[in-house]
C-alpha cells in the first residue's frame, strides 16, 4: 500500500477521532474514556504532517493546535503530546503553520476559515477569508469565502443582540449587518441558492428591526426585502418545508403590523417542526401574534380557543 495512501486514511482516521473526542468533552465523559483517542489522534496527525497533499498537511496542523488547547480539560498533560514532540509548543503556532501552507490556495484557506469559526476564533476566521479573497475575489469562483465571512459577522450581531437583550451589553454594532449583507449580495448576484436566500434574508430582516427587543421597525425598505429573500427561498421544495423560513417570515410580516399573515406563518412553522421539538420560538410567536388578533377583536375568544388547541 502507498505511504500517501496510508496517510489519507490516518488523516480520515484523526478526523473521526477528533469528532469523538468532541462528543466526549461535550458528555463530560471521564478523562480516562478519552486519554486512548486522543493520544492516538496526536499520533496519527504527526504521520499526516509528513503527507504531500498541502490540504491534509494544513488541516493536520489546524487539528494538532486544537488538541493542544484541549490538553488542558486533562488533569494532567496527556503523553502523547511529550510522545509527539509538543511540549511546550503554542497551538497559535500550529494554527499559524496551517494557514502558512494555504496561504496561496483559497480553498484550503476556505476549509481552515470554518473550523477558525466553528472554534470561536472569530478574528482569526476572518482574517482567514481575507486571504483567500486577496487570492481570489470572483465570488463566482470562491463564493465559500464571502459567505463564512458573511456568517461570522451575523453571528456575531446576534450574540451581542442576544447580550443587550439580557441586559449584559450595550447597543449591538450593525456595521457586522452591513458586512454580512455586502458579502451576501456578491453571492446572491451570480450563484443564489436557498442558503443564501434564507442568510441575506435573516440579514434584512434585523436591518429592519430594532436592535433592543425585534418590536420597532426601524427600516421597512429592509424588511421588505427581507420577504423577498424569503419568498424565493421558499420556492423550493426543501425551503418550503423548512420552519425556520416561516418563522422569519412571520417576524418580517408581525414588524409590519400584519398580525393574521404572521399568525399563519408562526402556525405553519409549528407544523412542519420535529416532534417533541425543544425550540419552542414558534409555537411562542404564534401566541403572541393571535394575542394580538385578539385584542384588537379580530378573533373571537372562541376562535383563539380553537387556534391554540390546534
Amino acid at each position: 500500500i502507498p505511504m500517501e495512501e496510508k496517510r489519507g486514511w490516518y488523516f480520515t482516521m484523526a478526523t473521526l477521532f477528533i469528532r469523538l473526542d468532541g462528543i466526549f468533552l461535550e458528555l463530560g465523559s471521564e478523562e480516562q474514556k478519552r486519554l486512548p483517542a486522543f493520544n492516538r489522534t496526536l499520533a496519527l496527525l504527526r504521520q499526516v504532517l509528513k503527507a504531500s497533499d498541502a490540504c491534509q498537511r494544513a488541516l493536520a496542523w489546524c487539528y494538532v493546535g486544537m488538541l493542544l488547547e484541549r490538553k488542558d480539560t486533562f488533569s494532567t498533560t496527556p503523553m502523547g503530546v511529550h510522545d509527539c514532540g509538543y511540549s511546550g509548543t503554542d497551538p497559535l503556532d500550529c494554527f499559524g503553520k496551517a494557514i502558512e501552507i494555504a496561504k496561496d490556495q483559497p480553498p484550503i484557506l476556505n476549509r481552515l476559515a470554518k473550523i477558525f469559526h466553528f472554534l470561536g476564533k472569530q478574528d482569526m476566521a476572518i482574517g482567514t477569508c481575507n486571504m483567500a479573497l486577496d487570492v481570489l475575489g470572483d465570488p463566482e469562483l470562491n463564493w465559500q469565502a464571502y459567505c463564512t465571512r458573511a456568517k461570522i459577522h451575523t453571528t456575531a450581531y446576534l450574540h451581542d443582540l442576544e447580550r443587550a437583550k439580557a441586559g449584559l451589553g450595550g447597543m449591538p454594532d450593525r456595521s457586522h449587518l452591513a458586512q454580512a449583507k455586502a458579502d451576501l449580495e456578491q453571492v446572491v448576484r451570480v450563484c443564489p441558492g436557498l442558503r443564501t436566500y434564507l442568510d441575506i434574508g435573516q440579514v434584512y430582516y434585523y436591518m429592519g428591526v430594532d436592535a433592543v427587543q425585534e418590536l420597532l421597525a426601524v427600516d421597512e425598505a429592509a424588511l421588505n426585502q427581507a420577504l423577498v429573500f424569503l419568498a424565493k427561498a421558499g420556492e423550493s421544495e426543501l425551503g418550503a418545508a423548512l420552519p425556520e423560513l416561516q418563522l422569519l417570515r412571520g417576524k418580517c410580516l408581525r414588524i409590519k403590523g400584519e398580525d393574521a399573515n404572521a399568525a399563519a406563518c408562526f402556525k405553519r412553522a409549528v407544523e412542519l417542526d420535529d416532534a417533541g421539538s425543544n425550540r419552542p420560538e414558534g409555537f411562542g410567536c404564534l401566541l403572541e401574534a393571535l394575542l394580538a388578533q385578539w385584542s384588537q377583536a379580530q378573533l373571537s375568544d372562541g376562535e383563539l380557543g380553537r387556534e391554540v388547541d390546534a
